[in-house]
């Protein structure tokens, strides 16, 4: 079901809401950007995302294709969301999970996750070793 939910970078300059549905899948993926940031997205759908405060605070990465928009902090370097525009279901919105206030570690252990194999552009399926995501 989907429900809004406030999220934050880590130090606060950074404030949003989410349109999310946690019973979905979220994703672990083992390319460069993921894998090293550790990045859990929860996918929320075009105008999913509203920036409450601090949007002047964000700064964005962008690497290989650009189709890929990384959000960072500028101050605390966490990574609230990214926006993908080259999907199957077209623009779209990964919520890091840990960065929402109020969802509980209780709920975020329920939260089913899909590993893909973004390291070799093969998103429909996981990578040989996963464990570690």
């Amino acid at each position: 079901m989907l429900k809004t939910y406030q999220g934050s970078c880590h130090c606060g300059a950074v404030k949003f809401e989410a349109d999310l549905d946690l019973s979905q899948n979220s994703y672990r993926c083992n390319c460069s950007i993921c894998r090293r940031t550790r990045f859990w997205p929860a996918v929320a759908r075009d105008g999913g995302v509203r920036v409450l405060a601090g949007e002047a605070e964000l700064t964005q990465y962008l690497f290989n294709t650009g189709k890929g928009q990384h959000y960072f902090c500028k101050h605390c370097g966490v990574r609230p969301f990214g926006i993908g525009t080259d999907t199957p279901i077209g623009k779209m919105y990964g919520v890091n999970l840990g960065c929402l206030t109020e969802v509980t570690d209780e709920q975020l252990s329920r939260i089913p996750i899909t590993c893909v194999d973004g390291l070799a552009d093969r998103w429909q399926q996981a990578p040989a070793f996963h464990s570690h995501l």
